[in-house]
């Protein structure tokens, strides 16, 4: 191949320009010219009134020192659009024209079933798995997860501190719509006495008799540690009826939230639980030394992959090691939650 391009899609996530980065090194070693394209899948369409809003070529000089920035350099945006067949019939003609030949799609399971779509129309693709939920399971490591949760450990230990000063227990929102390994290894690795997901039912209750059973024994400073969709595994409560009752205005139709969880454990266990949440930083952060290294390894890997024309594959980590398979292989792989640790959290 002589040119190849490079987008980043879905959600961003600390890594994805060490990613880019790589793949443009190692573009430049092999002799190929790199297509930087914009916006995810949305730069395939070329619906820009420039096509260097969509597509431009990346100069390595121009882009040496993005390897260590958060965020990502190209952009990121969903693509609806990209889901009828006509459209990604468009995407094909417009890739053609600039003449690429090949593509790395950083991004995550959506991602994934897009360049699976471009390989199906004659575009071979190569996935690096770009999210920071971990919820990919044929990798140990998703790129940028490393960092999420060390981000989450930080501010965790500083939220303890103030917790340990004012001798009450603290309610930590970290990202994780439908994993929690943010949230277990977070808990983890900062100290947390509880740790809610949503691959596990949990009540109301059963938290509150935790976080009561602590303070008896001398802890009112615990943590409680909730990774953002656990709302979903949560045991049904007329918590709406209980907020009311002690004076709290809610509506009916109102989502459970952390700082509504914090105000439920304050009256069931009259501690001042404090809720905080994480939010975006853990997207925001410079990545790590594992997440910098991965996305290092994987980028070379893929223009490898592409230059002796072989697409429609996934990067991973296995026993530590960076590695490739089919991208439908990967996406049949059933992930495994790891319940010991999450009952070791919650009963130490």
């Amino acid at each position: 191949m002589r040119r190849i391009g490079v987008l980043t899609s879905g959600g961003d996530s600390p890594g994805m320009n060490a990613a880019v980065m790589a793949v443009a090194k190692a573009a430049r070693y092999h002799g190929m010219s790199l297509i930087g394209i914009k916006r995810g899948y949305n730069g395939t369409l070329c619906r820009s009134h420039h096509v260097e809003d969509d597509m431009v070529e990346l100069d390595l000089d121009t882009i040496l020192d993005i390897a260590d920035q958060p965020g990502t350099y190209l952009r990121t945006a969903r693509c609806l659009d990209f889901l009828r067949p006509e459209m990604r019939a468009h995407a094909v003609s417009n890739i053609h024209e600039m003449g690429i030949e090949g593509i790395v799609v950083i991004g995550g399971d959506g991602s994934y079933h897009g360049a699976m779509e471009l390989c199906d129309l004659g575009i071979p693709c190569v996935g690096i798995p770009g999210t920071i939920d971990n919820d990919l399971a044929y990798t140990e490591m998703t790129l940028g997860y490393d960092t999420a949760v060390n981000s989450c450990v930080d501010d965790i230990r500083a939220i303890r501190a103030t917790s340990r000063s004012h001798d009450r227990p603290a309610v930590v929102e970290v990202m994780g719509r439908h994993c929690g390994d943010i949230a277990l290894k977070a808990a983890a690795g900062s100290g947390a006495e509880i740790c809610i997901v949503p691959e596990v039912s949990w009540s109301i209750q059963e938290v509150a008799d935790r976080l009561a059973r602590l303070i008896d024994v001398g802890n009112p400073r615990a943590t409680v540690v909730v990774a953002e969709g656990a709302w979903d595994s949560m045991q049904p409560m007329d918590w709406h009826r209980y907020l009311r009752e002690n004076g709290v205005r809610v509506h009916d139709d109102d989502p459970i939230t952390t700082a509504m969880l914090a105000k439920i454990l304050k009256f069931k266990t009259k501690a001042e639980a404090r809720p905080t949440v994480l939010g975006y930083t853990q997207r925001g952060r410079t990545p790590s030394a594992y997440d910098s290294w991965f996305a290092f390894e994987a980028g070379s890997l893929a223009v490898n992959l592409l230059r002796n024309g072989i697409g429609n594959q996934v990067i991973g980590i296995k026993d530590g090691r960076v590695y490739y398979l089919p991208i439908s292989m990967a996406l049949q792989q059933k992930r495994e939650f790891n319940l010991s640790l999450y009952n070791l959290i919650n009963s130490l």
